[in-house]
């Protein structure tokens, strides 16, 4: 698949799904979530914090969704919330905008991949950080909250979004074919209830910030979740 570039604004400018695309596939659990009242409660937070000032990121909420639709998710891999710092967020979990440093978590991940398969890290600053290759093969990069405010992570938890990726949780679960699910860190792992383990193969490690990425009970770092989901993958074949 072509990789494209595209414009990527600096911050959310508006409340507004109508400038957020959406895959054809994912476009009727999103236009549901946000005619309900907990998505319209959602828009009416951010445009109270718009009009406040608040400088919210990532300008784009719902890109996982528009890069990955639901008949390509081979592998789901999920965050908590977007980077909170300016410019780095690009709308997929653990990804960064090119030129951004490599945030210590996504070095980790980076650093397993390289152990578990031998892959290089990507070339700084083009692609950098940037997973939107891996979006457009099918890894749906989803993070549980899909807004945040400049430097105060978690800003935006508990205001609805959860509801949303919730329902794009289960919808891959019950209606997408075989994936793989890598659940890293406690937070994920209290999605693991949406996943049909029955259909699904569900990876479980320890978060890859440096914090967690070598302890016990399963470190990160030497979790083979790559090589465990290429091998699953291809013996589905």
């Amino acid at each position: 698949m072509q990789v494209t570039t595209e414009p990527v604004a600096d911050q959310l400018t508006a409340a507004d799904p109508a400038a957020w695309p959406v895959a054809e596939g994912w476009q009727p659990l999103v236009q549901d979530f946000f005619q309900s009242a907990t998505g319209q409660a959602l828009l009416l937070f951010l445009q109270e914090r718009l009009q406040a000032g608040a400088s919210i990121f990532p300008p784009q909420p719902l890109r996982a969704l528009r890069l990955t639709p639901p008949e390509e998710v081979r592998v789901v891999i999920l965050g908590q919330d977007p980077y909170h710092g300016r410019g780095q967020a690009e709308g997929l979990a653990f990804s960064v905008a090119p030129g951004v440093p490599f945030p210590p978590s996504l070095r980790n991940i980076f650093k397993e991949l390289q152990r578990d398969l031998g892959t290089p890290p990507p070339t700084f600053p083009q692609p950098g950080g940037s997973l939107v290759r891996w979006a457009q093969k099918g890894v749906l990069l989803l993070n549980t909250c899909l807004t945040v405010e400049e430097g105060q992570p978690a800003s935006h938890a508990n205001r609805g979004w959860e509801q949303l990726t919730d329902a794009v949780i289960r919808h891959v679960s019950q209606h997408a074919q075989p994936a793989v699910f890598m659940l890293w860190g406690a937070h994920a792992q209290g999605k693991r209830p949406l996943i049909d383990a029955n259909r699904h193969l569900v990876l479980c490690a320890n978060h890859p910030s440096p914090l967690s990425a070598m302890r016990p009970p399963v470190p990160f770092i030497g979790c083979e979740h790559f090589s465990k989901a290429r091998a699953w993958r291809d013996a589905r074949k």
